[in-house]
Parts: C-alpha cells; structure tokens; sequence
C-alpha cells in the first residue's frame, strides 16, 4: 500500500473489518468485493471528473436523501447511481471517517449474504 492516496488506505481498512471481502485495484479506483457483489467503491478521478469519491449501496430512496441534505458532498455517481448507490466526495474538506465507516457497514448489509451479515453483529 505504499504510495496509495491516504483516503484509499483509510477505506481499505474500514472495510476489512467485514467479513470475506476482497479489494481489487483498477488504476486508481478500487473495489471492495463480498462474494463477488461490489459494496464499496473509491473512485479517483472517475472518467476524467477530477472527483475523488467513496460509493456505497444505499438504502431505498437514501441516495436522492443525502444529495439533497448536501449536494456539495453527496452525489448521484455516474452509471450506478440510479441503480440505488450514493457518493461521498472525499476531496472536498475532511472525510467524516466514521460516516463513512458506517454507509460501508450499511452497504455491505445490503450485498452480502445473511451468514456474513450474522457474523458482524448486532446493528449499532
């Protein structure tokens, strides 16, 4: 991970307190895999939008909640958006690491399987 932007280093290891997850790279994206369903993406510069962003599976309805709670941090990210998932910008300001560590936990509910999901616990 030497060289790896901050942010990425922070959300890979928000997300391998999960259960059977798998990161895999892309130039400077990355995925974050449980079973092979992506739960969390971070996305750097995606389609040369100079956007560095953290994307999660959201809730019915949620992902539309938080763009209008503050679309100068929330968005609709391109393509999966409509499909249900949110983006956080981690570029603008500091991250709110314990927001994020929480949309990645709600995420990874959504997306993995119900004997992974018994294996994280009780729901804070």
């Amino acid at each position: 991970m030497k060289g790896e932007d901050q942010r990425l280093v922070r959300l890979t290891a928000l997300c391998s307190d999960f259960p059977e997850i798998a990161r895999e790279l892309h130039g400077s994206h990355a995925t974050f895999r449980v079973r092979g369903k992506p739960f969390v993406y971070f996305l750097d510069d995606h389609h040369g939008d100079g956007v560095v962003s953290f994307c999660w599976k959201a809730g019915p309805g949620e992902n539309r909640q938080w763009v209008a709670l503050d679309p100068t941090r929330y968005f609709l990210p391109a393509y999966i958006g409509p499909r249900g998932w949110a983006g956080l910008r981690l570029d603008r300001g500091r991250p709110d690491w314990k927001a994020v560590a929480g949309f990645a936990r709600d995420s990874y509910r959504l997306v993995a399987p119900k004997s992974l999901i018994a294996r994280l616990g009780p729901q804070p």
